[in-house]
């Protein structure tokens, strides 16, 4: 617990210090988000901001660690850190889709080297196969969240709060250590980002989020529960990124657009259009990530049977909010 409030501090202190430097240099590199029709934001908003909370996150857990840190610390750092440059190269720079997946799927093979995947009682491949697709999905799910002011940060601070509490739970120092460094580096950026927002985190940040929550999600177990659902775990706790990627490609499929076109059709926004301000739509937010937390705690310890019928219900009302949701958009498109 000590080592864990230790790295929390470290994290938030680096990250905080951090972001005036980061903020001054974005604006004298000319890296700046401008507003538009598809964005939320209003005024001009310099990027960058995630460089900081991935070093505030980083030197926390690698202090921690010493000067001899584990293979499996080395290999999430490494990983991390190609997914992060991939990140900072694109808000410099935009990349082609395929060259951000690149990045990305470069790191799945720098954990797959250090051994790091889903270990479910399946044969490997399908264990590494698993490993990659929520690697790919989570990571741009936080991408794609990344879309008002406050959210991406607060919605991953949420998650690896969850994380932190099941680490302490089992025991599990790694993913504790990693969580807390986490939690601290995304605290001190929101001190910066939350609405009205004077940094963003840009793609360095949101890659580098998103990517680390997958990997603890990979290392969080459950020795005293079954396998068949403790894998709901991370799931739950991830659960609203998860259902906003859902909600956002869904719609835009049905419109004969890319998944990839930027928009204002993301839970976010839809909510703001509902009536609700930016800042109460991403507390809103906040609160029902907080919620699935709490439902993926229940799941640790349910019983095979209540970890479905769980399982089914919030999928079931997860399914009825994207209809109405969507009935709701093509309202607004008649009007």
């Amino acid at each position: 617990m000590r080592a864990f409030l230790v790295v929390f501090l470290i994290a938030m202190t680096v990250t905080l210090a951090g972001i005036p430097w980061v903020r001054r240099a974005a604006i004298a590199m000319g890296l700046v988000d401008l507003p538009s029709q598809r964005k939320a934001h209003r005024t001009p908003t310099p990027l960058l901001g995630g460089t900081a909370i991935f070093i505030g996150a980083i030197i926390g857990v690698l202090l921690i660690y010493g000067g001899n840190p584990q293979p499996t610390v080395i290999g999430v750092v490494l990983a991390a850190s190609v997914v992060a440059l991939t990140g900072l190269i694109d808000d410099y720079r935009p990349l082609p889709a395929w060259a951000k997946l690149g990045g990305q799927l470069l790191g799945f093979l720098i954990l797959a080297y250090f051994g790091i995947r889903v270990r479910l009682p399946v044969p490997d491949f399908v264990n590494y196969a698993i490993t990659l697709i929520w690697l790919l999905g989570i990571t741009n799910a936080i991408n794609f969240l990344d879309n008002m002011d406050g959210l991406s940060a607060g919605i991953s601070a949420v998650s690896s709060s969850f994380i932190l509490l099941l680490a302490l739970i089992n025991g599990q120092f790694l993913v504790g250590a990693l969580a807390a460094g986490l939690l601290g580096a995304c605290l001190g950026f929101l001190r910066y980002n939350f609405p009205p927002a004077q940094i963003f985190m840009g793609d360095v940040g949101s890659l580098f989020l998103g990517f680390l929550l997958a990997v603890l999600g990979i290392q969080l177990r459950f020795p005293a529960n079954s396998n068949f659902v403790t894998w709901m775990v991370p799931v739950f706790i991830l659960g609203l990124p998860i259902f906003d990627m859902v909600l956002v490609v869904t719609s835009r499929i049905r419109r004969g657009l890319s998944p990839n076109t930027p928009g204002k059709d993301h839970i976010s926004h839809r909510l703001v259009r509902l009536g609700f301000s930016s800042r109460e739509a991403v507390l809103i937010l906040y609160l029902i990530s907080g919620v699935l937390g709490m439902m993926a705690l229940f799941i640790t310890q349910a019983t095979i049977p209540e970890g479905y019928i769980v399982a089914a219900v919030t999928a079931v009302f997860g399914v009825v909010a994207i209809w109405w949701l969507e009935r709701r958009w093509k309202e607004s498109e008649n009007e």
